[in-house]
């Protein structure tokens, strides 16, 4: 290489250089999509600490009805979001789940504190036997009666039981870990972050499964074939 090139290269370095760094500068400064969910989370928590009710509760809303929003967009495949039976949902998950679950899980920790096996034992036990039914048997009663429903225990008759194994499958090992990592503030959301996906197969179920995992598992390996018929319930 000529001595020429050489300083060529060295000019045309030393004028690119501050140039690249500029839009380094500026790459670094704008916030990234981590770092946006990174702030989130960490807002969140503070939140939590001093208003855990409202946080709890909002967030535990809120990822219910994504949930319905998933089921309608991916497994329902539909071209038109129906956006009442997501208000629906939200107003079940918002009234009822968020804040009974949050006073329940206070409950629990008060009636059985610390994380011993005995302790969570009980938990679990008393969360399986009395709150997961309940919470399964107002989502299925309380949709159907915002929609206006005649027969708003339809659903609950045809669905539940076998809703209420399939959530066995499910729920006993997310409030495990509940029990065990997470602190009281935070439970509500935790399950909140669970409930996401539990929603997606709850809504699933209601309109078109049968509260059944092996059917919600044949819909989303074949979407295009319909399992069992939706409802032809006309809205009040």
């Amino acid at each position: 290489m000529s001595l020429a090139t050489a300083v060529c290269q060295c000019q045309v370095t030393a004028v690119l250089l501050p140039v690249h760094r500029h839009h380094l500068q500026r790459l670094r400064s704008r916030p990234t999509t981590i770092s946006v969910l990174l702030n989130m989370r960490k807002s969140f928590f503070k939140r939590a600490k001093v208003l855990p009710w409202i946080s709890n509760v909002t967030l535990y809303g809120c990822l219910f009805a994504g949930g319905d929003s998933v089921h309608q967009c991916m497994i329902a495949q539909r071209e038109e979001m129906d956006w009442r039976h997501t208000r629906n949902v939200a107003i079940v998950a918002l009234s009822f789940h968020g804040n009974f679950n949050y006073f329940w899980l206070r409950a629990l920790e008060h009636r059985f504190p610390g994380r011993s096996a005995s302790m969570i034992f009980r938990k679990l036990l008393l969360d399986q036997t009395f709150a997961s039914p309940l919470a399964t048997s107002v989502f299925y009663t309380g949709v159907s009666f915002l929609e206006g429903k005649e027969d708003i225990f339809a659903d609950w008759r045809e669905k539940f039981f076998n809703t209420y194994k399939t959530g066995l499958m499910y729920w006993p090992f997310m409030q495990f870990l509940n029990f065990v990592l997470m602190p009281l503030y935070l439970r509500t959301a935790f399950m909140g972050c669970s409930a996401f996906l539990w929603a997606t197969f709850l809504c699933f179920s209601r309109q078109s499964g049968d509260g059944t995992a092996a059917v919600a598992l044949a819909w989303i390996m074949a979407p295009k074939k319909r399992l069992l018929p939706r409802s032809t319930d006309k809205e009040k």
